[in-house]
């Protein structure tokens, strides 16, 4: 992991405070991207002073276009983390008040057939305007069809190297994954075809080392780890070429959607195969990398919502082994 460079008046604070998170044994990897972006903003606003005034974390709140209640929580927590850190070394910093956590209603947007296959076309006839080496969208076809056909967060796939890609066994080794624990990801001969082509035409690029094994696999054109928020805006492009609408205000769709509709894809292929909606629940769950069965549950509950004749044949099934009280009338 390649840690990101800091400019502002704080930078050196900040450096701090990610050392010492992590030496807690946090990641720290989203924490860090938006320190980076308030660190960018603290540039902007011309800001000179080490300690943060009430004025400039007013600022920093305002709700932006957009942006969800979620995520602007999210930025103020990591602002009061900092704010707090400051003081703790003896800076005088303002802490500002946290805004009302948000109610959870979120319903994650479930891809149709039809729309995953209009994204993957959209990938493929991507085309840059101008010429920019850090641009992610070499690596876009390829990262797509990777987050369907397995289901992985998109932060996980940016950070699988090229010995955590077996493509003669068909299988990804994911590392230090969102619940600290390594994991083993099996795929299909149609991904492995896809990564043998990335990886042809990526190898062919004049970068030194780009085919060793603890380098990235999905790189940019000069050789560098793609950018998350980088990969965000080529897929709001993919989106709008697809013919997807995006709403925003956290209706989406967004590319960890894709992990939404593997899912609900999933089940229904496993359905069609003849596997109960029910009985699949744990093989699924423990493909996903998820702690407990709870955290899967969504999944059931969506794929019930728009395939509500899965449910009906598990009626039927449970109906058959049930036994019948008018057999007791002997």
């Amino acid at each position: 992991m390649r840690n990101k460079v800091f400019w502002s008046i704080l930078a050196p604070y900040i450096t701090e405070f990610i050392a010492f998170k992590r030496s807690l044994g946090y990641k720290y990897e989203e924490e860090e991207r938006m320190l980076s972006n308030f660190d960018k903003f603290i540039l902007e606003q011309n800001h000179t002073s080490i300690g943060l005034s009430k004025q400039i974390t007013d600022k920093w709140a305002e709700r932006r276009n957009n942006e969800s209640e979620l995520t602007r929580y999210g930025r103020m927590v990591y602002l009061c983390q900092f704010s707090e850190y400051l003081r703790n070394r003896g800076i005088k910093s303002y802490i500002p008040q946290l805004p009302k956590y948000p109610d959870c209603t979120f319903i994650p947007y479930i891809y149709s057939y039809d729309e995953i296959a209009a994204i993957f076309k959209a990938c493929d006839n991507l085309r840059l305007k101008k010429r920019d080496m850090s641009s992610p969208l070499f690596v876009m076809p390829c990262l797509l069809r990777m987050l369907y056909a397995t289901g992985i967060r998109i932060g996980e796939a940016l950070f699988i190297k090229n010995k955590d890609v077996n493509i003669n066994e068909k299988c990804l080794t994911l590392r230090e994954t969102k619940n600290k624990k390594d994991r083993l990801v099996p795929f299909t001969d149609s991904l492995a075809s896809v990564c043998m082509d990335y990886l042809k035409q990526r190898n062919k690029l004049p970068i030194i080392g780009i085919d060793n094994e603890d380098s990235p696999f999905f790189v940019s054109l000069n050789g560098a780890v793609c950018n998350r928020d980088t990969v965000y805006q080529w897929f709001r492009k993919v989106l709008d070429q697809a013919g997807i609408p995006f709403t925003g205000n956290r209706h989406g769709p967004r590319v960890h959607d894709v992990r939404h509709s593997f899912a609900c894809h999933s089940f229904v292929k496993l359905s069609d195969e003849g596997m109960d909606l029910y009985c699949s629940w744990p093989y699924l769950s423990t493909y996903l990398g998820h702690q407990s069965l709870e955290s899967t549950e969504q999944y059931v509950r969506l794929t019930a919502q728009l395939y509500p004749e899965l449910l009906k044949n598990a009626d039927r099934l449970y109906l058959n082994i049930l036994p019948d009280i008018t057999d007791n009338k002997k």
